[in-house]
């Protein structure tokens, strides 16, 4: 007793007994919707279970992409060397063959080569860790960035100058454009 009070009592029905006839108006009131309309009471009332909506991740290519795109960019502002490979300078090949090999992804050296090892991408397709191409001075692919979403990516440019951030759409790179590339997975 609590305050003076009896407790409430529970009465448990089991559905069982319903459903074998323990509660005389119970059992007909179940018998009288018939079994097609007690499984749509059964849905019903499983659709008031809790609901939690899954939001999808990323896939292992983006994450890939996006991890590529990390490596790059820790490495901003590290000053260009021809030939280099990182981590203390680099040409542009040379970043896009360190960024990768960051995620165990093995890719060819030179631009040129790693353009011919690419799967083409569509400059409208491109996502972030995805490689851009350009043809700076003739006819052979000579220079090569890591797209960063947005336009922009991330490139060792030049003697004298240092890994640094650029958009695709300055008229430079309009002109010498050569195309995206992919690398999807680890050989």
């Amino acid at each position: 007793m609590r305050n003076g009070r009896a407790p409430p009592r529970l009465v448990r029905v089991h559905l069982s007994h319903i459903l074998h006839g323990g509660t005389e108006p119970a059992w007909r009131a179940w018998r009288a919707l018939g079994r097609s309309a007690a499984v749509l009471v059964l849905v019903a009332l499983a659709g008031c279970a809790p609901f939690r909506a899954v939001t999808p991740g990323p896939t292992p290519a983006e994450a890939r992409g996006a991890a590529v795109l990390a490596a790059a960019e820790s490495r901003l502002g590290t000053p260009y060397r021809y030939g280099g490979s990182g981590p203390d300078a680099f040409d542009c090949s040379g970043l896009v063959t360190y960024a990768y090999l960051q995620v165990g992804i093995a890719v060819p050296r030179t631009a040129a080569a790693q353009h011919a090892a690419a799967t083409p991408v569509a400059r409208e397709e491109l996502r972030p860790g995805d490689l851009v191409f350009f043809r700076l001075g003739g006819r052979e692919v000579s220079h090569v960035g890591i797209y960063a979403g947005g336009g922009r990516f991330v490139h060792a440019p030049q003697r004298g100058g240092r890994v640094r951030e650029e958009r695709l759409d300055q008229e430079a790179f309009q002109r010498a454009w050569a195309g995206g590339g992919r690398f999807h997975a680890p050989p």
